[in-house]
């Protein structure tokens, strides 16, 4: 497990892709890896599903995880994700708006209706003889909305087990990753990029110069949250 950066306050790590948050019939989670890695004990103030790689953050404290919890629930941390389709979208980029159910094998599905909806959205690249690159910005913490969402678009990402279907050639990899978090505690601000390498397909590396702009991924004109260009496009 790799630290990305140690402050008083919280750690910043790396999570792998298939290995489960929490421990599960006796395996020890990657949570309590990560404690008996630093050898303390930390408090989890999000999580990142099992399929999905990139930035974590691990408080050090009650005191920063309820703080940090609190940035999480009121929307002020950004956090960024990078994903890989094998299919074009229906749209290059947009939004995508609605509330999610529970459906089969424990997926969910996006509905039309927007009484507590989710809320996502994203830039999408072209890459030459590859999968298309997505940069996706989730604006509420739903469960597998990044996944939903882009399934909703015509372009569930590469190697989903539960939203993708059947591969022509089964990738080694979900290609879903957790690649920026921008936040301020304590009056400190705090930026983390994490490019992915874990995964054949991440390995194209000139796919990044057709989106260098994603190396600042705040600064994409991402519409406001309640404006009309950010909840226009809700997906069927």
């Amino acid at each position: 497990m790799r630290i990305i950066d140690e402050t008083d306050h919280f750690y910043v790590v790396e999570k792998p892709a298939n290995i489960s948050f929490h421990s599960d019939e006796g395996d020890a989670g990657f949570f309590v890896q990560i404690e008996q890695q630093v050898g303390t004990k930390l408090w989890p103030v999000h999580r990142l599903d099992k399929v999905t790689s990139g930035l974590l953050i691990a408080a050090r404290s009650a005191k920063a995880a309820r703080d940090l919890g609190d940035l999480f629930e009121l929307h002020q941390i950004e956090k960024y994700y990078l994903a890989l389709s094998d299919r074009k979208p229906k749209k290059k980029q947009g939004s995508i708006v609605g509330d999610m159910s529970k459906s089969r094998r424990g997926s969910y599905k996006l509905e039309q209706s927007h009484e507590n909806p989710a809320r996502t959205q994203f830039f999408s690249y072209g890459t030459d003889n590859g999968p298309r690159l997505f940069i996706v910005r989730p604006r509420t913490g739903k469960t597998h909305q990044i996944r939903v969402a882009l399934k909703s678009l015509g372009s569930p990402i590469l190697g989903d087990p539960l939203y993708h279907g059947p591969h022509e050639i089964q990738p080694d990899r979900c290609y879903l990753h957790a690649y920026a978090l921008r936040f301020s505690l304590y009056d400190q601000d705090h930026a983390y990029l994490l490019v992915p390498a874990e995964g054949l397909e991440w390995e194209n590396l000139d796919r990044w110069n057709t989106a260098v702009e994603l190396f600042r991924p705040w600064e994409l004109p991402w519409p406001k949250v309640g404006s009309r260009n950010a909840q226009d496009q809700s997906a069927d």
